[in-house]
């Protein structure tokens, strides 16, 4: 629709024809351009990068630490002195593991994971052939601190809790350690009564024996008790850095509940 008047100075008449390259005598106007928003500019990489999505990385370095927007006091006290019994805790576990002889360092919690060792065998993986059941009670022990550290990360947003699965998943680990170095020549008492040299209840001296790494069980066992060590550890480290960052979005006029 052409213009009467000029849309910028109000000047007229305008030419009859206000196409390209039609402009306003009196100011200079191109009429055809007036009001077409203009080509949107070229974006650079850098700005392209910030709205690319976020890599597996970042996602996960913000699922692990992602931080409320305030944070409880007396929760974040609570939370404090729990890591600061964890960390005692864990100096007296390690201090009586010893997995050439059999000791995991904590008995409440292997008598903790037992049901689920168990439940690994008998309920959950004895659908899926011999093999997969004897090692579906290790699976069992491990999937409980799994499931409950994910189910508070991903629904709660709880990375302490977290943290604090994850240690007892470290935990599980030596637990495991300790059974996978007897198994070269048993000597733990077995839930039924017997050693392995007794009965064919040992988990690790028949998995070991099914693969062919019976002879290398004890070097097998000292590694997973070092690692389950370092994962406790770890546990530790992570619970400490959340507590770190949420120290600076504490608010005193929270009572219990976090947002």
């Amino acid at each position: 629709m052409p213009y009467a008047a000029c849309p910028k100075c109000r000047h007229k008449p305008l030419p009859a024809d206000q196409a390209l390259p039609a402009a306003c005598p009196a100011c200079g106007l191109v009429l055809a351009k007036y009001g077409v928003a203009p080509p949107p500019r070229p974006r650079d990489a850098e700005a392209e990068a910030d709205d690319a999505e976020p890599s597996f990385l970042a996602r996960l370095r913000e699922l692990a630490f992602g931080m409320p927007r305030r944070v409880s006091k007396p929760i974040w006290q609570a939370r404090r002195a729990a890591l600061g019994v964890f960390v005692i805790w864990t100096l007296w576990i390690w201090a009586d593991i010893d997995i050439r002889k059999g000791v995991s360092g904590s008995n409440a919690l292997h008598m903790v994971l037992l049901p689920f060792h168990e439940a690994g065998h008998y309920a959950i993986f004895r659908w899926f052939g011999e093999f997969i059941m004897i090692l579906g009670g290790t699976l069992g022990q491990h999937l409980m601190p799994i499931v409950m550290g994910g189910a508070l990360l991903w629904k709660r947003h709880d990375a302490f809790g977290a943290a604090l699965f994850f240690w007892l998943l470290g935990y599980s680990t030596v637990d495991m350690a300790v059974y996978m170095y007897d198994a070269f020549d048993p000597k733990l008492m077995l839930l039924g009564g017997a050693t392995g040299q007794e009965s064919d209840g040992h988990d690790w001296q028949n998995l070991f024996g099914d693969t062919g790494l019976l002879r290398r069980a004890k070097g097998i066992g000292m590694f997973f008790g070092g690692l389950g060590m370092a994962m406790m550890a770890a546990g530790l480290a992570w619970a400490a850095r959340v507590l770190w960052l949420q120290r600076d979005r504490i608010d005193d006029s929270l009572a219990g509940v976090e947002d």
